[in-house]
């Protein structure tokens, strides 16, 4: 719950961090659990105190990927934007570190928009930094080589974890970069070769 005290725009309103304790559930999830699947009904908006979540969106072969993170004092504006217009969820948020996470009630989000000026600016930071992360998948896809964004990937989850040892399998990094497995294992050995990394059983250490 500390977390809220350090979200920029929450600072000056004591009062909005109140109600927003007294109306939200927090609930605890384990790395891997789903939170909001795609074509699910939007009930309440995470807002994330502790851990990681990914938002991920799933084409009609079945792949994925990834758009963006969700770090704690921050919230999935895919989320405000579906449940204010009462509709289905387009994306998929997964666990991607172990997460404390507080959900807000649709009905109070709308009515701390009208009560709130700080609400809307947390609302609208979050969307424009959104946009900016969507812009920068659209380039990548576009502009970039896998290798490339492999690496800027991993480079990532290093910044997000703390950690330049990575957990995390083949895979994994595939369903995110919306890719094949088998292209993911051949980039990852050259760049292992490269001497950008050091590959070991479902671990990537950066170097």
């Amino acid at each position: 719950m500390d977390q809220l005290e350090q979200i920029v725009e929450f600072r000056t309103s004591p009062e909005l961090i109140t109600k927003l304790k007294q109306y939200s559930t927090e609930k605890m999830y384990r790395e891997g659990e789903v939170i909001l699947d795609e074509n699910s009904s939007i009930r309440a908006i995470p807002i994330v105190t502790k851990g990681t979540l990914k938002v991920m969106r799933t084409e009609e072969d079945g792949r994925e990927i990834l758009l963006y993170y969700i770090k704690a004092g921050e919230s999935c504006i895919m989320s405000f934007l579906g449940g204010m217009h009462d509709e289905k969820s387009k994306v998929k948020a997964e666990v991607e570190e172990d997460a404390e996470i507080l959900f807000l009630p649709m009905e109070k989000v709308s009515l701390f928009i009208k009560e709130y000026p700080e609400w809307l600016d947390y609302i609208f930071r979050l969307y424009h930094k959104r946009f900016e992360e969507l812009l920068e998948i659209i380039n990548a896809i576009a502009f970039k080589k896998m290798d490339e964004r492999l690496l800027n990937l991993l480079h990532k989850k290093e910044e997000l974890s703390g950690s330049k040892i990575l957990s995390i399998t083949h895979e994994q990094l595939a369903n995110e970069l919306g890719t094949a497995r088998v292209v993911v294992s051949r980039l990852l050995k050259q760049l292992e070769e490269n001497g950008n990394l050091k590959l070991g059983r479902n671990k990537i250490t950066l170097m």
